[in-house]
């Protein structure tokens, strides 16, 4: 009987250090699956804000087309105040 579990004790010692990586190995990947997860969870309502930034801001393209006409506009006024005498 002590011959056979002299034989089977590097067995056993395998199995216990192969548990124990498969164990550390869990211990390690399980809180980078949960982390991804809640970046998974609110990645909607970021995409969502991300949207609505987008439309909030999209009348500033035309902001370049609203100075020049602006700048028209108050040229056209100043050369009619100095045909009027102003």
């Amino acid at each position: 009987m002590v011959v056979l579990a002299s034989e089977h004790t590097p067995w056993v010692a395998g199995f216990v250090i192969g548990g124990a990586i498969v164990l550390v190995v869990v211990a390690l990947v399980v809180p980078i699956l949960l982390l991804a997860k809640r970046i998974g969870d609110r990645a909607s309502s970021i995409d969502a804000g991300l949207q609505q930034a987008v439309d909030n801001t999209a009348a500033l393209a035309g902001l370049a087309d609203t100075n020049r006409m602006a700048v028209n506009v108050i040229q056209g006024l100043e050369r009619g105040r100095k045909r009027l005498g102003g």
